[in-house]
């Protein structure tokens, strides 16, 4: 069975990993495992889009939006 983090405590974590402590201290003082918190890591990191800086889960959120429009659209 897997553990569901908040994303509260997943932000929290990459952000100390970004101040410097290392995915093995983390990984023993919380509990998920160094390529969980690496991968919560890279979703983290924005990226330059058409000149704007958006993250894999803005990416994410605007691919569901237009699919669901792209729906609406086929509908009418």
């Amino acid at each position: 069975m897997s553990i569901r983090y908040s994303q509260d405590f997943k932000d929290s974590l990459v952000k100390l990993h970004q101040e410097g402590r290392s995915l093995k201290s983390l990984t023993e003082e919380f509990g998920p495992s160094k390529d969980s918190i690496a991968i919560w890591g890279k979703q983290a990191t924005p990226v330059m889009i058409q000149g704007q800086s958006k993250t894999l889960e803005d990416v994410k959120q605007s691919e569901k939006r237009l699919a669901i429009l792209e729906e609406e659209n086929n509908f009418l």
